[in-house]
């Protein structure tokens, strides 16, 4: 059974491995390295930070988001990530995960959910495509992958968004 719970600062050695098998795997994140604690706290908007865990309380995911900009018209819209451990794709982790997540947030204030995918990660456009995602365009050729299978490549990523009824 899967719980779903708040983040806290001793999940992060967890958190950071899921994160960091995310990176390995090159389809999550253009980032190379996980960020410390600190710079992670730092950088993720607090009242929008989940982990879902095991039974064993083991976390097996997590979501957190960042703001987009400080600009005040800006202040309800925030960029996401949902990471699933690799053991645990494909067992509705990541649904319940994005599902619990848009409540937290949409609770906290925030009308518009954000990401950009990489458009060879269709698991997890399918997944955010079913939360009520729409995508709102392409960027080409953001930035040189330095790992995964897309090493040395130029990738693009699918802008997409959710906003609050």
């Amino acid at each position: 059974m899967t719980t779903i719970r708040a983040m806290t600062a001793a999940d992060w050695p967890q958190v950071e491995q899921i994160f960091a098998a995310g990176i390995q795997a090159g389809e999550a994140t253009f980032e190379t390295q996980t960020p410390s604690w600190e710079q992670f706290n730092a950088g993720k908007i607090p009242d929008a930070r989940l982990v879902a865990t095991g039974d064993t309380g083991t976390v097996v995911g997590w979501a957190a988001a960042s703001l987009v900009s400080s600009r005040e018209v800006y202040r309800g819209v925030i960029e996401h990530s949902v990471y699933i451990h690799p053991d645990h794709h494909g067992h509705g982790i990541g649904r319940q995960l994005l599902e619990a997540f848009i409540a937290v947030a949409e609770d906290a204030g925030y009308w518009m959910i954000q990401s950009s995918i990489f458009p060879e990660n269709t698991a997890s456009l399918r997944l955010h495509e079913q939360a009520g995602f729409r995508v709102v365009g392409r960027r080409e050729r953001i930035a040189c992958s330095q790992l995964g299978p897309h090493a040395g490549a130029w990738r693009d990523t699918i802008l997409i968004e959710r906003r609050s009824r």
